[in-house]
C-alpha cells in the first residue's frame, strides 16, 4: 500500500506553545492515519525545500499538509504547497494560492471587500487611523493570535506607537483593524461527499471576561492554560433565545468565503457581531488545528463526529481533486 506523508514545518519550536501544538497535531494525525491501516511517515521541513525533491522521486499517495509556518513564519506556509502542486503530488487542505491569500490578512480583506463580504475597516498607515475609533493592531501574516494581549486594542492616536512596539518585538508587517465590540463566532467548515458542510458554530463566551480589558481571544486565551483569558473564554454551541436566524446568516457568510477563496477540505471562518448585530468577517483560517482538544474537533463532536472522521473526510476531499494517477494507489477512500 502506498504511503501517506504527514508534512509539517515545526522543526525547532523552542518554547512557543503555538508551535509545540503543531507537533501534537502532527503525531495525532499520524496515529489516526496508521489506525486506518495506512503506511505513514512524518516529514518536517524548513526553508530548505529540497526534501520535496525526494518526494518527487518516490511520490507518496498523498501528503497530509500540516505546514502552519516555516521556521516560525506563518506567512511562508504556502511555499511547500506550491512546490507540491508543481510536482503533481496531491495534498490535503487548501491549494497554495488559498493558503497565501488567507494568511495575508490584508490581501484577504481586500478580496473580501471587493466581493462584497463584510470585513472591518483597516489601515496600514498609522497616521490614517481615526483617533475617534478603537483599533486592534495585528500581524499581517501571522496567526495563533501572535502579539495579541491586553494592550492590543488602542485608540487611533496610539496605533503608531503600538505598531512600532510590535515590529520591534516580533518583526514583520503590522496593521490596524477597526475593533468590533461584540460577540465572536467560529464557523467550522468540513468537506463531505456532497460538498462542504457547516459544522456546529461555536461562540466565545466573554460573560466572565475581565472588564478592565478588551474582550478578545488573545495569545494567552489560546495557548496558556490557567491564564485569566484562558479561563474566561469558553466556547459554547447553544444559540441564545433571541438569536433567530443568526447562525444561518453566519453559515451563509462562511460558505461565501469558502467559495471566494477556493478552499478545500476544511476551514474555519471567524466572525464578530457589532453592537447593532451586523456580522463582520475577521479572518479566514484555511488550515485550522486538528488536535483532539482544538475547537475544530470540539465542533465536530457537537455534530456527533470525531477527529478520525474529520481526517477521513479531509483525505477523501484531497483524493477527489488529485490527478488520476494518484487516486488509483490503494489509499482508503
Amino acid at each position: 500500500m502506498d504511503r501517506i506523508v504527514v508534512l509539517h514545518g515545526a522543526l525547532d519550536p523552542g518554547d512557543r506553545p503555538d508551535e509545540l501544538d503543531t507537533l501534537v497535531q502532527v503525531h495525532e494525525v499520524a496515529a489516526v492515519l496508521a489506525g486506518l491501516g495506512l503506511r505513514t511517515e512524518i516529514l518536517g521541513i524548513g526553508l530548505d525545500l529540497s526534501a520535496l525533491r525526494a518526494l518527487a522521486r518516490d511520490p507518496p499517495a498523498l501528503v497530509f499538509y500540516l505546514v502552519e509556518a516555516l521556521e516560525g513564519r506563518a506567512g511562508l506556509q504556502h511555499l511547500p504547497a506550491g512546490v507540491l502542486e508543481v510536482l503533481g503530488i496531491p495534498f490535503t487542505g487548501a491549494p497554495a494560492a488559498a493558503l497565501a491569500l488567507t494568511t495575508d490578512k490584508l490581501a484577504a480583506k481586500r478580496l473580501m471587500r471587493r466581493a462584497g463580504l463584510p470585513t472591518p475597516d483597516w489601515c496600514e498607515d498609522p497616521e490614517r487611523a481615526d483617533p475617534d475609533r478603537l483599533w486592534i493592531v495585528k500581524a499581517v501574516d501571522e496567526d495563533a493570535s501572535l502579539g495579541l494581549d491586553a494592550e492590543a486594542v488602542v485608540p487611533g492616536d496610539a496605533v503608531k506607537k503600538r505598531m512600532a512596539a510590535m515590529r520591534a518585538a516580533w518583526g514583520g508587517r503590522w496593521f490596524a483593524e477597526a475593533f468590533v465590540e461584540g460577540r465572536e463566532f467560529n464557523v467550522p467548515l468540513l468537506e463531505g461527499p456532497d460538498g462542504v458542510e457547516v459544522m456546529p458554530i461555536g461562540e466565545i463566551d466573554f460573560s466572565e471576561y475581565p472588564r478592565d480589558r478588551p474582550a478578545i481571544v488573545d495569545y494567552d486565551a489560546k495557548w496558556r492554560p490557567g491564564s485569566i483569558t484562558w479561563e474566561t473564554t469558553p466556547r459554547i454551541f447553544a444559540p441564545r433565545p433571541a438569536d433567530g436566524d443568526l447562525r444561518a446568516r453566519l453559515a451563509r457568510l462562511a460558505l461565501e468565503a469558502w467559495d471566494l477563496f477556493a478552499l478545500r477540505g476544511y476551514a474555519r471562518i471567524d466572525i464578530r457581531l457589532d453592537r447593532e448585530g451586523r456580522p463582520w468577517i475577521l479572518e479566514v483560517n484555511a488550515n485550522p488545528c486538528l488536535s483532539a482538544d482544538a475547537g475544530f474537533v470540539a465542533a465536530l463532536e457537537e455534530a456527533g463526529l470525531d477527529q478520525r472522521c474529520a481526517i477521513e473526510r479531509i483525505l477523501s476531499a484531497a483524493l477527489r481533486t488529485a490527478p488520476a494517477a494518484r487516486t488509483t494507489r490503494g489509499v482508503a477512500r
